[in-house]
């Protein structure tokens, strides 16, 4: 399983395992967690950056439209998981 370090906005780093990851209207979503256990807490990261940017620049998602959408789309893509918010 593939890790990812997040920079919080406090400046510290943590690191998430990639669950899933999706495209959907040109924007890349991971599905991460914050550990490899069966109650991990998980969170959904948006990639802000441009295209023309070297590197991707993932924030959380806040919208809670937004939240529950992604939520949606990442629970039919993995049948195993259940997703609460």
């Amino acid at each position: 399983m593939d890790k990812i370090k997040f920079v919080t906005d406090e400046g510290e780093t943590v690191e998430f395992y990639v669950e899933e990851q999706t495209r959907v209207n040109g924007t890349d979503y991971l599905l991460v967690t914050d550990s490899m256990d069966d109650e991990a807490n998980a969170y959904i990261l948006k990639d802000s950056s441009e295209e023309t940017d070297p590197e991707a620049d993932f924030v959380m998602v806040e919208d809670d439209v937004e939240m529950e959408a992604m939520s949606k789309v990442f629970s039919q893509m993995m049948d195993d998981v259940d997703i609460e918010m």
